[in-house]
């Protein structure tokens, strides 16, 4: 792939990185640990975290455009990327009150830490929204234990947001985060990640025991955490992941369409054709992202509460462009033809295809769309275009 001169030379510098090792990390599915590298010493892990804490202070629209420069070079670097962020958002958003959470944020800038989460359980059907693990507290001391169906990146993470019911006796639905540093828990494999697609993310499954000060308990409870941060940016970064991953797919057919033009090798009606679908899919796409982006800001910047409207956008944000990019990359599969079913070529898609397969179930689409439809009968949405 081709980084973009318009991009920051800390940007160019780690996309060059993560497109180096791209298909070696998917042939072994391993970490892409030269892009981690890249991303601690170019100090992206902390853009997010204000100034003030020591911090790039950036807004979240920068972070999305490095997910999507990243999404363009290694689909697994740039969704751990888009995923750390998260939960950096997480703790801005929600732990702003506490001392604890603030000089986290100082930690993470000063030894550029890497965050991951543990929000997945077994017996809960994949339903974030309720835990059967609990936190049991004594004292100041909160212990947890949690069969963890999925952690990403879980064995190479410098803490994990873990989410959990309140305690013994509290519902299912009434869960807290917390906050967990390497030295507060203990990871016991219990599956391994031989996947389809976004291999380097090693989203193993891990027996988690966690000891902790109840300091790390993040204020906020899990229900207003996920509605008002969680889940709004994780649809907005990973969007932004799939678009890039998308993106580069295209620019494969664009040059294979080139070079046919070049050497005189037959008509080229048809794979323009399919050139210009996949194009204008992505403008509208990137039009939807840009002013998702522009709402969610705005409305962080005001109430603490995301409007009804704006939490059904956000869903529907995920559920169509996750279903577009693989769209956009099958028009860039019949452009390329042999060379992009084939490994090892300059316009192999393979890897491509295999990471976006698994958008439509990072929070399955049918059960977004299901929870969508039932927010829209609550309130009438606007489609005027004016």
């Amino acid at each position: 792939m081709t980084v973009s001169d318009s991009l920051d030379s800390t940007t160019v510098t780690m996309c060059k990185v993560a497109a180096d090792h791209a298909d070696a990390v998917d042939r072994a599915s391993r970490i892409p640990a030269e892009t981690l590298a890249s991303l601690r010493d170019e100090r992206l892990l902390s853009m997010l975290i204000p100034t003030a804490l020591g911090g790039a202070g950036r807004s979240l629209s920068d972070v999305a455009a490095v997910c999507h420069a990243l999404g363009r070079c290694c689909g697994s670097s740039a969704m751990i990327f888009a995923m750390h962020q998260i939960q950096v958002a997480c703790i801005l958003a929600h732990g702003r009150d506490s001392e604890w959470h603030r000089s986290l944020s100082r930690l993470v800038c000063r030894e550029q830490l890497l965050l991951g989460s543990a929000t997945s359980e077994a017996g809960t059907g994949g339903n974030i929204h309720a835990s059967i693990c609990c936190v049991e507290t004594t004292g100041g001391t909160v212990v947890l234990r949690k069969e963890a169906t999925t952690i990403s990146y879980g064995t190479c993470s410098d803490g994990l947001l873990i989410t959990a019911r309140r305690g013994p006796d509290a519902a299912p639905s009434d869960q807290v985060m917390l906050v967990g540093l390497r030295d507060d828990y203990t990871l016991e494999r219990t599956s391994e990640w031989d996947a389809l697609g976004m291999r380097g993310t090693c989203s193993e499954g891990f027996r988690l025991h966690v000891t902790a000060s109840a300091d790390q308990i993040l204020p906020a409870p899990f229900a207003d955490i996920a509605s008002q941060t969680m889940l709004p940016v994780s649809h907005l970064l990973w969007s932004c992941v799939w678009h890039g991953i998308a993106s580069d797919a295209i620019a494969r057919a664009r040059d294979h369409l080139r070079q046919q033009a070049r050497g005189g090798r037959g008509p080229l009606a048809a794979g323009a054709n399919r050139l210009a679908k996949g194009v204008g899919l992505l403008r509208l796409m990137q039009s939807r992202l840009t002013m998702a982006l522009k709402d969610y800001e705005a409305s962080c910047s005001g109430s603490q509460s995301l409007p009804l409207g704006l939490t059904a956008d956000m869903n529907n944000l995920k559920t169509s462009i996750s279903e577009l990019c693989l769209e956009v990359v099958q028009h860039a599969f019949m452009v390329c033809g042999i060379g992009a079913y084939k490994n090892g070529t300059e316009y192999s898609l393979g890897r491509h295809f295999r990471d976006l397969m698994s958008a439509p179930i990072m929070i399955n689409n049918d059960r977004m769309l299901e929870s969508a439809g039932n927010l829209l009968l609550m309130r009438k949405p606007s489609l005027g275009v004016f």
